[in-house]
């Protein structure tokens, strides 16, 4: 049985805790204001905004979205109807944010209910970071990452994705990774990210071809990337029982959510820190070869190095791109691999400099007799790659084609 004053003391705590919750959320509310204040200025004291759309002309206040145990939560407001890639990787996002890592998503097109949430996405015709309204659907719109932020390169114009990103990225790789945002690792991610995940949402959101100059017909198309299999989550035309539409929307930020973190954890974990053992590799080259075209990736015991990426930013840095012709690294069967450069980023299908055409499609004793090396495993078809059983054969291999190129010219 309940004691005499237990319930008048139960409400008491939860009098205190509702309290203490409130004051929380408005320490919240204060810190992501000075932060707006700091990065983007003072609040301004209109808004951009269409005369129909019904949106407010000040900052949102916080949304006081209760639970039954008394508790407030932000709110994160969106369209409703068909869901498409963007505004799902922008809900996402913020919801990796302190301040919105419990907010509720709230789905519609009505003004009256997008006008109290603590931020908007993909819809409501405004883009002002100021009072968090993310659109990029208006007539005038054209931002980009280098108008944002003129120190970077991209100019593919901005979804609700790339929009949101551009503002908290580093806040949100920082969080995912529990490192500062003034760390070296989260401000090259904050780059790779954008670059090799949003900006293709961006430019596919937005109905932007890949090749815009391009006068024929490309040979095949993707239709699996990620953008695509958000839009397959949408419910079925002829669905009579299927999931609701939001519970389809929570699927796809968990798909979204997933791709995101596995692409960062891949950088963190894997691609940064092959940039050291890279760089000790290309400080070495000219002791393969003279004009050190000649990269030794000795320190990995396998293959699965991430090297070409790296190599490339080096060259740049050293103000050398395209000296080095050929890669050699161990595979994971203890034998030796040659393979040749690209000649950047997006060619990846192109030589430097490929294996010698004499050499290509054979293998084994038929290459060791044509090539008057020993130990050959093979050479592709293509000329890309080629192998030997022995670090020593692999590095003749690299060094006869150069001297043939160097002898052709």
């Amino acid at each position: 049985k309940q004691r005499k004053g237990g319930a008048g003391l139960y409400q008491g705590h939860v009098s205190v805790m509702q309290s203490a919750v409130k004051s929380l959320a408005s320490l919240e509310t204060q810190a992501q204001d000075s932060y707006l204040q700091m990065r983007f200025g003072p609040p301004t004291a209109s808004m951009a905004a269409s005369a129909d759309d019904g949106v407010p002309t000040k900052r949102p206040r916080l949304s006081q979205e209760s639970t039954e145990n008394g508790d407030t939560r932000r709110t994160i407001g969106t369209h409703n109807g068909c869901f498409h890639c963007d505004e799902v990787a922008a809900c996402f996002m913020l919801k990796q944010l302190p301040q919105y890592r419990s907010a509720i998503v709230k789905r519609s097109r009505d003004p009256a209910v997008l006008k109290d949430c603590d931020v908007v996405v993909d819809v409501g015709g405004v883009f002002d970071p100021k009072i968090l309204r993310f659109d990029h659907h208006q007539r005038d719109f054209n931002e980009t990452f280098n108008s944002l932020m003129p120190e970077k390169p991209w100019k593919i114009k901005l979804s609700s994705a790339g929009l949101v990103y551009c503002h908290f990225g580093l806040e949100v790789i920082a969080s995912l990774t529990g490192l500062a945002t003034d760390d070296d690792f989260v401000k090259k991610a904050f780059d790779l990210m954008y670059e090799n995940f949003i900006m293709e949402i961006d430019a596919i959101d937005n109905g932007l071809k890949q090749y815009p100059n391009a006068t024929e017909q490309p040979l095949y198309t993707v239709h699996t990337g990620l953008s695509a299999r958000v839009g397959h989550l949408n419910p079925w035309w002829n669905a009579t029982d299927g999931e609701p539409e939001d519970t389809l929307f929570a699927k796809a930020m968990e798909l979204v959510g997933t791709e995101f973190r596995d692409r960062l954890s891949y950088y963190k974990d894997c691609w940064w820190p092959a940039r050291k053992l890279v760089a000790s590799a290309f400080a070495k080259c000219t002791s393969y070869d003279p004009k050190g075209r000649i990269l030794v990736l000795d320190s990995v015991p396998s293959g699965g190095l991430p090297w070409k990426s790296h190599l490339y930013e080096l060259e740049r840095q050293a103000d050398c791109l395209g000296q080095v012709l050929f890669a050699l690294y161990k595979d994971n069967n203890g034998n030796w691999r040659v393979q040749a450069v690209p000649p950047d980023e997006t060619r990846g299908f192109e030589n430097r400099l490929a294996l010698l055409a004499d050499w290509r499609g054979l293998r084994d004793d038929e290459l060791n007799k044509v090539s008057g090396i020993d130990g050959c495993v093979f050479v592709h078809s293509s000329g890309f790659i080629g192998g030997n059983r022995s670090f020593d054969g692999a590095l003749e291999m690299a060094r006869k084609t150069i001297q043939m190129q160097d002898g052709a010219a």
